[in-house]
């Protein structure tokens, strides 16, 4: 039987998928063929392997855009989202000559009825089963989930958007999907901003298309509102957090180095290119992610010594070297011995670039983003903590995260201030990396208005033990632990519809449970707090949705966002924000007169 990932939202998803389209293929003792699109693509990798599909009778996973030859004896299942392009290539497999034997339809969402009915004209004989499964969400991670979709951020944002609206429709769709995959039907609040509405409209939609699913669930049991809360924020509410330098493992390493596709390449000693998938397969990964790079670079020797000291190479020392050719010696512990050569090369690579230049920026990036000193002294002329990073050889880029960290420690600077930073930076070709922040509604020319962007209160951390270049906690952190705790303001956070009032994730639910040895298990029978960031997450961010479920326990906080932010690619998308979508135009020959 397939096991899929061991817990969390990949695990929930699985299920999900087995419950439907697996349970589907195990009804007929034939093989068959599985049909994916590049978001279906995305799904089904963050969820199982291929040895899962072939013990339920899947043999062949095909892309659906490839040309493919016929396999006339086989069926085909077909997991797609519900679009033209998709749809329009299911029918061409069926509408002059079936490519396969019969059909078996799941849509990740609603289909249009249009398309459905193209598809009924074209191919209903050769299909068999139509389902919409209610799966157009990527879990990313355990507790993290992406609408893949990082044209969302210009799309809400840009002042030339033309599809915002259709954006909005499309997120508040994948987050009922959410919500259905999870069984819960939450509470849904909204943070309120002064300048952008935002949040305040996608909450309406989710909220509308909420009531809307579960009156046409098929599932008799019709849902009231579950013990989940779900919070919506638009990205200006904390700019702070995807700009700073974080020094927590997986942060810090998706800001400094080149990780794509959650893939990380380096040289092995012996000059090979080698790569590693970063992901929740990998349980050292999973164990050493939110960690301060610190402690990373203690644990990971420590962990190396115990596995050499199992094959009495207690006294050798350590390197990279030394662990290639340990594995040459020892295949079954070949794994085991790899996952830890990546990391020491990962820890080395990340701790490289932090004492090159990154150690330089921290204290002064700290300084500015708390609003005091390490010894707790306000920061009294900011000016001043920017002025050293200004001076020095900085890269373009850590320059303007600093110039903005200074902004949003003065809630916006004078114009004549502004034009000389952007001058010192050199980026008068590209000041939009600092002017375009106002689209998200974060001021960066200073205003005397009263109801212009207000700062969120902080909850006090003076007690906490920090290291002095991550003294920041991210604001969604504060938020989740009001939430848990029942004291967010609703003045500031407004209900659009409310949950149980037995609701307080602190305890007043878990009260009522039996307790369970696993915490898992504990924070399932408990409730459920979902936030979503209109415009994208940090790693930061997503870190603080662990933190949080593992010191309360009797609530699972989920996290989500239209994608995944690292610095670079947050300040491009600013960038971006101006530029005026490309004008189209059709050239008419004129027929010659002659």
């Amino acid at each position: 039987m397939a096991t899929g990932p061991e817990y969390g939202l990949k695990k929930i998803v699985w299920q999900r998928i087995r419950e439907t389209i697996i349970a589907d293929c195990r009804k007929s003792e034939v093989w068959k063929i599985l049909m994916l699109d590049h978001f279906t693509t995305k799904i089904m990798s963050s969820c199982c392997k291929m040895s899962d599909l072939m013990l339920d009778k899947i043999t062949i996973v095909e892309d659906l855009f490839k040309i493919r030859e016929p396999v006339l004896e086989m069926k085909a299942v077909y997991f797609i989202t519900p679009t033209r392009k998709c749809v329009d290539a299911l029918i061409n497999d069926f509408k002059v000559k079936p490519k396969y034997k019969a059909a078996y339809v799941y849509f990740t969402d609603y289909c249009p009825d249009d398309l459905f009915s193209d598809m009924k004209k074209h191919c209903a004989k050769s299909i068999r089963i139509c389902k919409e499964i209610n799966l157009s969400f990527l879990p990313l991670e355990s507790q993290v989930f992406t609408c893949d979709n990082p044209d969302a951020f210009k799309s809400i944002y840009s002042p030339h958007s033309q599809d915002k609206d259709e954006t909005m429709q499309k997120l508040a769709d994948q987050i009922v999907t959410l919500c259905a995959t999870l069984e819960e039907n939450p509470g849904v609040r909204y943070r309120k901003d002064t300048t952008l509405d935002n949040a305040k409209k996608l909450a309406e939609l989710v909220d509308k298309k909420l009531t809307q699913h579960y009156e046409i669930d098929e599932n008799p049991k019709k849902k009231g509102k579950t013990q989940a809360q779900l919070l919506i924020v638009d990205r200006g509410f904390d700019p702070v957090s995807p700009i700073l330098h974080e020094l927590t493992y997986q942060a810090m390493a998706y800001d400094l180095m080149s990780i794509k596709s959650d893939t990380y390449k380096y040289k092995a000693k012996d000059g090979s290119e080698k790569e590693a998938l970063l992901n929740e397969n990998d349980q050292l990964w999973v164990r050493l992610r939110h960690m301060h790079i610190a402690e990373v670079s203690e644990q990971i020797p420590k962990l190396v010594k115990e596995i050499s000291a199992n094959k009495k190479h207690a006294d050798e020392k350590i390197t990279i070297s030394g662990l290639s050719q340990l594995m040459k010696k020892m295949p079954s512990f070949r794994k085991q011995l790899a996952e830890k050569t990546v990391h020491l090369n990962l820890t080395e690579d990340c701790m490289n670039r932090f004492q090159q230049d990154v150690e330089k920026l921290c204290k002064a990036e700290q300084d500015l983003a708390v609003g005091s000193d390490v010894e707790g002294q306000k920061v009294k002329d900011p000016m001043r903590t920017l002025l050293p990073v200004l001076l020095h050889p900085h890269s373009t880029h850590d320059k303007i995260r600093a110039v903005l960290l200074y902004i949003f420690s003065l809630n916006g600077t004078t114009e004549e201030n502004l034009n000389k930073l952007i001058q010192h930076v050199k980026i008068e070709n590209e000041s939009e990396f600092i002017l375009n922040w106002k689209e998200l509604g974060v001021p960066i020319i200073s205003s005397s208005n009263l109801f212009s962007f207000r700062k969120p209160s902080r909850r006090d951390r003076s007690h906490e033990e920090t290291y002095n270049l991550s003294r920041w906690t991210p604001v969604i952190k504060d938020v989740m632990e009001d939430a848990v705790e029942n004291k967010l303001d609703s003045r500031e956070w407004p209900h659009q519809s409310e949950c149980p009032s037995v609701w307080n994730g602190s305890g007043a639910v878990s009260a009522r449970q039996k307790h369970k040895a696993s915490g898992q298990d504990e924070r399932r029978s408990g409730a459920r707090l979902i936030i979503f960031v209109i415009g994208g997450i940090s790693y930061s961010e997503m870190r603080c949705a662990y933190e949080v479920t593992q010191a309360v326990k009797s609530c699972e906080v989920i996290i989500g966002s239209s994608h995944i932010l690292t610095p670079t690619r947050l300040l491009d998308d600013i960038q971006a924000l101006s530029k005026a979508p490309m004008e189209t135009f059709t050239i008419v020959e004129e027929k010659s007169s002659a």
